[in-house]
């Protein structure tokens, strides 16, 4: 399937008004250093929106806080694909906006591990 491990920019979570609805009204999950809002809704166009964030207050340098939103974007570009699949088929769309809590720059493992596992726990909640 040509185009699977693509992430868009109709797959981009990039509203004003969407973030803040998913801020306001939407469920928190934490996991090892990720935060994550999520919400629900009913079928639209884009079945999954993604967004993520890092705190400048953690680090200082935007070149820190960008590898950390690349590293995040690249595990979860690689892992979205089974639960878009599940959106579509049970009719329903997704917001997800990961907030980084840690330290330090995770390794891509590490990261690729933790999103994973927020990734099947969505699943769950799904299903």
């Amino acid at each position: 399937m040509p185009g699977m491990y693509i992430l868009g920019k109709g797959e981009r979570l990039k509203s004003r008004k969407a973030i803040e609805e998913l801020f306001a009204s939407g469920k928190k999950l934490s996991l090892s250093f990720y935060l994550l809002y999520f919400q629900f809704h009913e079928e639209r166009k884009e079945p999954l929106q993604f967004g993520v964030g890092v705190s400048a207050r953690q680090f200082r340098k935007a070149v820190a806080r960008n590898r950390v939103k690349r590293l995040t974007r690249e595990a979860y570009r690689l892992q979205k694909n089974q639960l878009k699949q599940l959106l579509i088929n049970r009719k329903k769309s997704l917001d997800v906006f990961f907030i980084y809590t840690g330290k330090i720059i995770p390794q891509y493992e590490e990261a690729y591990s933790v999103i994973g596992s927020i990734i099947k726990k969505l699943e769950n909640m799904l299903e």
